[in-house]
């Protein structure tokens, strides 16, 4: 199946590990050219020696400085870019009673301040067919309980559906992609009982892949999805389908 992205060029941010690494891996199987960065100064062991069709550089970037945005855009110039996955995040799981203005602000920095930047920064660059794909959470469907990254969250989904709104006359795609519980490096550092209590929730009883999720970033950054746009796409294996009522079936069982 031909998705048409052959000989694109494509940033990832988050590239490192986990979702964002596996991401870049799949698009230069596909042919793609990707600009992969992340805080590293050195290429992260997850990208070095990938073999396909298409090209991966490297670079280091933090997604809240807008001049390492403007570095990038004047690398890139010259050249169109047909794609932007926000996967850079970071999480805060202090309660609404705990958690402190800085560290609200550190987490909407990088989750909210950072895909703004970079969607600033690259839609001078972009041709028309181009597509962004943020990549939300299940905190941003739900009440979770981490405050400070679920409001991020939620705030980034508004921040998709504006840039669709302004960037489709151009005729570019904003859609987010909202994932469940996935096993990454961050969800590795959280407490066991909260895996457990996840996955119980979660119809198809089991945590996803970042292949699941990069899958999904492949179908949107491709011309499989041409009309799609404003969409926010869950991939949880059903965890936000039932609205909290597993709970309550489980226990009528």
């Amino acid at each position: 199946m031909n998705l048409g992205l052959a000989g694109k060029t494509v940033v990832v941010t988050g590239a490192g590990q986990g979702q964002g690494s596996a991401e870049a891996r799949l698009l230069v199987e596909h042919g793609c050219r990707v600009f992969a960065v992340d805080l590293c100064a050195q290429v992260p062991a997850e990208l070095r020696g990938l073999s396909g069709p298409g090209e991966l550089i490297y670079r280091q970037l933090d997604v809240t400085k807008r001049a390492h945005w403007e570095e990038l855009a004047a690398q890139l110039s010259g050249r169109e870019v047909h794609g932007l996955v926000n996967n850079a995040g970071i999480t805060q799981r202090d309660r609404l009673a705990q958690v402190s203005l800085e560290q609200l602000h550190r987490v909407y920095e990088v989750n909210v301040a950072g895909p703004l930047l970079g969607i600033q920064a690259l839609t001078p660059l972009f041709a028309p067919g181009s597509s962004i794909v943020n990549i939300g959470s299940v905190a941003g469907l739900s009440s979770h309980y981490p405050v400070a990254y679920t409001t991020s969250k939620w705030a980034l989904r508004g921040l998709t559906r504006v840039a669709c709104m302004e960037l489709g006359p151009a005729g570019i795609r904003v859609n987010s992609v909202h994932p469940g519980f996935i096993e990454t490096p961050m969800t590795s550092a959280a407490n066991p009982s909260f895996r457990e209590a996840t996955i119980r929730e979660t119809p198809l009883g089991r945590a996803g892949s970042s292949q699941e999720v990069a899958n999904v970033v492949l179908f949107l950054l491709s011309d499989l999805s041409s009309f799609v746009n404003g969409a926010e796409i869950p991939v949880d294996g059903g965890q936000t389908a039932h609205g909290g009522a597993k709970s309550i079936s489980d226990a009528l069982k």
